[in-house]
């Protein structure tokens, strides 16, 4: 029977491409195939990084039952794989999960490969010591529900960093005035890495001014004791 291979837990750049790790780079020249969520991202990058000829292999919140259980088989039967997502580190609000749970329970390796985080990115520039943290992610697209989900982090008294569709900022940070008040301390990281980079921080209602109509990725902390 062969040795059984290694599963890559590969981290991308979330903006900026000269964030990728060397690393990063020789696992996915060595890898068997390379395993994305898009064709188009996943071909853009290794066309970046001068990967030819590489094997992609999509998987994501369509089809990673049935596409898991093949790669499982690749991976028990010897190959490599490296699995990244369109952009920063696997897994994270990403598929990859019940992957690396076939993979886990079937005795493969499963192997990170540390890199671009647009949630330690975050975390790092707080202008507060961070003790602790709550993890809210992406609330519901309901706007009432959403609303029930702050309100309970509220009561939490400790940051919430939160998570949306960069056309829901705006919408994300009215629903923090509303349940957290205006004088609410907030830190959202936008469009980080990138040109466009901005760091918003302050009262919510002042943040939601400078904000305006703008729309990107972000990341926001809400909260700074």
């Amino acid at each position: 029977m062969a040795n059984k291979g290694t599963l890559y837990i590969v981290a991308t750049p979330i903006g900026n491409p000269g964030d990728i790790t060397l690393r990063a780079i020789e696992v996915l020249k060595s890898a068997d195939a390379v395993v994305c969520e898009e064709y188009k991202p996943g071909s853009t990058l290794l066309k970046k990084l001068g990967i030819t000829g590489k094997e992609l292999v999509l998987l994501n919140e369509h089809n990673e039952p049935e596409v898991a259980a093949d790669l499982l088989m690749r991976l028990l039967n010897g190959e490599s794989l490296a699995l990244f997502s369109d952009c920063g580190t696997p897994v994270f609000s990403d598929p990859g999960h019940y992957l690396i749970q076939l993979a886990a329970s079937s005795g493969v390796k499963v192997s990170p490969v540390p890199g671009a985080s647009s949630l330690m990115a975050t975390l790092s520039i707080l202008d507060f010591h961070l003790e602790r943290f709550v993890f809210g992610g992406f609330l519901p697209r309901d706007p009432d529900v959403r609303r029930k989900m702050l309100t309970y982090y509220r009561t939490l008294k400790m940051p919430v960093v939160l998570m949306d569709t960069p056309y829901r900022l705006g919408a994300l940070l009215d629903d923090v005035i509303k349940v957290f008040g205006k004088g609410c301390i907030v830190t959202v990281a936008f469009d980080l890495t990138m040109p466009t980079e901005t760091i918003y921080r302050g009262d919510v209602e002042e943040v939601r001014k400078q904000v305006g109509p703008r729309k990107g990725e972000f990341i926001m902390v809400v909260g700074n004791m």
